[in-house]
């Protein structure tokens, strides 16, 4: 078999997993947005034959043939045979009967821990939690190859990515961002909290507006509810979700923000990759650094806060607030709440390390699941000095578990750190920066982002594409400048 015929007939089976993959991600949109819950048992069945053929498709012995024929023209070619060849060696190391009942379990787990998280019922969750965390630690031995079990599932995630240099980038970060909190939390000044109803049809339509102030394509899109909220798929269809609190209107309208960015990162690939390995994020961390630049140093921007306290005051009236500076502070309001999703940004890291030892923990099995809630308050006690004060501001308040998605957390701190190191290099490139944001015009922001970083797509590492947009090599270094910087200054330090 020639060189040429070896990825041409690779890319033409590949394409198909592709696709089927997505049409595995759409069931999981569906089963957290639409789907009746009666369906739940059913749904977990179909994930898991999903599951079963895309497993036996990736292990496909012809992969391997294929791959020692075939030869990259160019570096696309090679970033596809790359992402196929480590695609083949994690697949080949798991069982198809493990992937099958991890898809199911995880399926049914989904609807449960929704349940047990709106009755407050941490033992509603527990004995399919235990389930979970068994299937996941066999996985992880499978992938580990006598390895730390929870390095082999952070490299599904960020590829290269260990427990240990996690560890060290989050012992390095604590310091400062424990300073900043104490720093602010005594601050004299302290921001007003915003007051008042904010009714739900209201909120969507906002909502609506922002997703495409921030360029959100809605005739490749759509937005719904979720509890959790999350955005899904990839190409020429990319879904997100919110959710409304009518006290909260900045939980519905940062959350959709957060996601559109998300969804921006997938809808800025270069069409040309669509239905390959390279057709999607570069990894959950270059992908979070996407959802938290748009979120935070965009979205919650004084420039860009000036803009949404116009539009919020002609669409809601009175916001209590007597100016644009001032709800600059409240946007930006520091304080030690439960929820990760609605934390600031000087506690929002510190959320993730608390999850980041955790779930380590509990794959290396120092921790077990029976003992998962007395260790999950006994450290957010430690770390937030406020005691949980139900499971739904604890340990039930995160879909990932309930779903799998061990080695996934760290990806959050990752994405803020390069979000801090592409915000230095975007100020650099687009000067008049704040002035187009206080007009509520991001094209500048978004464009360069999707011009260096988003239409790349798996094409590099994400050490690479992160190192190539910024022109310097990622560290936290700029992140935990731009917090200082910044909450110094909206409290007065």
């Amino acid at each position: 078999m020639s060189a040429d015929i070896a990825f041409t007939e690779l890319m033409e089976f590949q394409r198909q997993t592709e696709a089927l993959a997505q049409v595995a991600g759409r069931l999981g949109w569906d089963q957290e947005t639409m789907m009746p819950r009666g369906a739940a048992e059913q749904r977990s069945e179909e994930m898991a034959a999903l599951e079963g053929v895309l497993h036996e498709r990736r292990t496909d012995p012809r992969i391997a043939d294929w791959l020692m024929a075939a030869a990259a023209e160019d570096d696309e070619d090679a970033a596809q045979l790359r992402l196929i060849r480590r695609s083949h060696t994690r697949a080949t190391k798991v069982p198809s009967r493990l992937a099958q009942e991890i898809a199911r379990v995880t399926s049914t787990a989904q609807g449960i821990w929704a349940e047990a998280r709106a009755a407050d019922d941490v033992a509603l969750f527990l004995p399919t939690l235990t389930e979970v965390v068994r299937l996941k630690r066999e996985e992880a031995a499978a992938l580990a190859d006598g390895r730390d079990r929870y390095d082999a599932l952070i490299d599904d995630y960020e590829p290269g990515a260990t427990a240990a240099t996690l560890g060290a980038m989050f012992d390095r970060m604590r310091p400062r961002l424990v300073a900043l909190r104490e720093a602010v939390l005594g601050a004299s000044y302290q921001p007003a909290p915003l007051q008042g109803h904010f009714g739900l049809e209201a909120q969507v339509r906002m909502a609506r507006d922002l997703a495409a102030t921030f360029g959100y394509d809605w005739t490749r899109g759509r937005m719904d509810m979720a509890v959790h909220p999350f955005s899904s798929g990839s190409g020429s269809d990319v879904r997100i979700t919110t959710r409304v609190v009518e006290t909260d209107p900045f939980n519905c309208f940062y959350s959709t923000v957060h996601e559109v960015g998300h969804a921006c990162y997938e809808l800025g690939i270069d069409p040309d990759y669509a239905l390959t390995p390279i057709g999607s994020g570069a990894s959950m961390g270059v992908h979070e650094s996407q959802s938290r630049i748009y979120e935070n140093q965009l979205g919650r921007s004084r420039a860009f806060t000036g803009w949404l306290f116009q539009r919020m005051s002609e669409r809601f009236g009175d916001l209590g607030l007597p100016d644009a500076e001032a709800f600059y502070g409240t946007v930006n309001r520091v304080q030690s709440g439960f929820i990760r999703t609605e934390a600031d940004e000087v506690h929002y890291n510190l959320h993730i390390m608390m999850r980041f030892d955790l779930e380590r923990g509990l794959i290396r099995g120092t921790l077990e699941v029976a003992d998962l809630e007395e260790a999950w308050n006994a450290r957010f006690l430690q770390d937030f000095g406020v005691a949980v004060d139900r499971p739904s501001h604890g340990v039930l308040q995160d879909v990932h578990w309930s779903v799998g998605l061990f080695g996934y957390f760290p990806t959050y701190t990752l994405g803020n750190l390069y979000a801090g190191c592409l915000m230095q290099a975007l100020r650099e490139a687009v000067p008049d920066l704040d002035e187009a944001l206080a007009r509520g015009e991001t094209r500048g922001a978004t464009g360069w982002l999707r011009e260096n970083l988003q239409r790349h797509g798996g094409l590099y590492t994400p050490h690479e594409l992160v190192t190539r947009a910024c022109g310097f090599e990622p560290s936290e270094g700029p992140l935990l400048d731009y917090l200082e910087t910044k909450f110094r200054d909206i409290y007065r330090l």
